[in-house]
């Protein structure tokens, strides 16, 4: 079973943890499935048009049934006209959302995380709290630590404001708790930053197979 190592705030090595959850077989069509899905779940219908019963005027007949040498009609409303209503198009309450079995969501996790594990990007501090909102101290925290040029994911075990204050204005870099750990994030950011007790809570929830949803 390999090792990951955890740093201090000064970038040394301090202590192991087993790395419990790696996964040695990927499943990348799995994997995909569960992007996919996630990525259908954010996803808000925002085209609409409107029906023949949404479009204004159409309170008469046009004109007469017989005797003028025109096709009967009973409404400008009609799809046939001009300015009628559309006939299939594009509404806003169409539901894009899939459900996913809840192995599979967990094992695309493990196989994220695992990744993540191999390449080195999974780095793990015991302890990230701050006295007082600072960007800078942030900087200097990150510029410490083995991570090169890229994303950062930071996992938290629970909200600390100083901290999700101070990477605000990290562009690159965004704060989670680590109870919507998601597939999406995970594939979207380089390196993830967490804590020995977040990891542990990670831990927790994949072996216990707590509900998780596809995308938060």
């Amino acid at each position: 079973m390999s090792k990951i190592a955890v740093y201090n705030l000064e970038g040394k090595a301090v202590s192991e943890l087993d790395s419990v959850i790696l996964v040695e077989k990927e499943n990348p069509v799995l994997l995909s499935q569960v992007v996919v899905a996630g990525l259908a779940n954010r996803r808000h219908a925002i085209a609409h048009t409107k029906n023949r019963g949404e479009v204004s005027g159409g309170g008469r007949k046009p004109f007469k049934q017989k005797g003028t040498g025109n096709a009967r009609a009973g409404s400008t409303r009609s799809p046939l006209w001009i300015g009628g209503g559309q006939t299939f198009g594009p509404r806003s309450n169409r539901n894009f959302s899939k459900r996913l079995p809840q192995a599979m969501l967990q094992t695309a996790l493990k196989m994220a995380l695992s990744d993540k594990i191999k390449s080195k990007h999974l780095i793990i501090v015991d302890e990230l709290k701050l006295d007082k909102i600072s960007t800078k101290n942030i900087q200097g925290i990150l510029e410490k630590l083995p991570i090169e040029e890229g994303k950062i994911l930071v996992i938290l075990p629970q909200l600390d404001v100083n901290v999700e204050l101070s990477f605000a204005n990290i562009s690159y870099a965004k704060v989670i708790k680590s109870e919507n750990l998601n597939i999406l994030d995970l594939t979207k950011y380089d390196y993830i930053l967490t804590t020995v007790t977040s990891w542990q809570k990670i831990v927790k929830i994949l072996s216990n197979k707590i509900p998780q949803k596809v995308a938060k």
